[in-house]
């Protein structure tokens, strides 16, 4: 047996695949989709973050009519910002503060009252919260991501599924990154972890088209 140390393919390559490639139950993941944040990114294709929120909105809309389930994740900290540790040693500037203008939840993408959402203080939506309880609850082998911001929560969040052992899927036309350089070399790490883990939001929408409606 050969004891070369062979080192993992270096991703040059970070296009989304046209297929989800999905292994068991699969759960959608909403994250710090705020009325407020980062605006414009030429790399996702997006022309505006109302027009991302609008389509993430889309897409919530369509796991509902298949009743698959969907779990919103938020970045809150409290106005005395003793909960913020060091996510304030980048700029010093502190965000998403509760009850500051434009943390509130973007208005397309109100959770029902069957569905979670959960808090969290760090960008990773596993660190401190529940969230893997809840994905073990409903048996999710398979997360897939939505959200802000790419180079921060989807990234750190991406990282934790992986090291949780859940398949990962990033929307890539459906984050936004803090600039164009960023965005890419967040892409490109998610997908060194797994390279399955880039899809298209085309690539959601036709595995739900294959899924039986929500019986009444």
């Amino acid at each position: 047996m050969s004891t070369e140390l062979i080192w993992p393919t270096q991703v040059t390559e970070w296009d989304p695949s046209p297929e989800l490639k999905p292994v068991g139950n699969v759960v959608l993941v909403v994250i710090d989709l705020h009325t407020q944040g980062p605006d414009t990114i030429n790399a996702a294709g997006l022309a505006t973050r109302q027009d991302r929120n609008e389509r993430a909105a889309e897409l919530v809309a369509a796991f509902r009519a298949k009743s698959a389930p969907v779990v919103f994740v938020h970045e809150v900290h409290n106005s005395t910002l003793i909960d913020f540790g060091r996510e304030l040693d980048n700029d010093g500037q502190p965000y998403a503060v509760e009850g500051a203008a434009g943390t509130e939840i973007f208005s397309g993408l109100a959770p029902t009252d069957d569905e979670y959402t959960i808090i969290k203080r760090r960008h990773s939506a596993f660190f401190g919260t529940e969230l893997d309880i809840v994905l073990r609850g409903y048996l999710a082998e398979t997360i897939i991501l939505v959200g802000d911001r790419t180079d921060a929560a989807i990234h750190y969040t991406a990282v934790d599924a992986h090291q949780h052992d859940y398949r990962i899927r990033v929307i890539s036309d459906l984050v936004i990154g803090s600039d164009e350089d960023l965005h890419d070399a967040a892409l490109r790490a998610i997908k060194y972890l797994q390279r399955d883990a880039l899809v298209s939001t085309d690539a959601v929408t036709n595995w739900l088209d294959t899924l039986p409606p929500l019986q009444s």
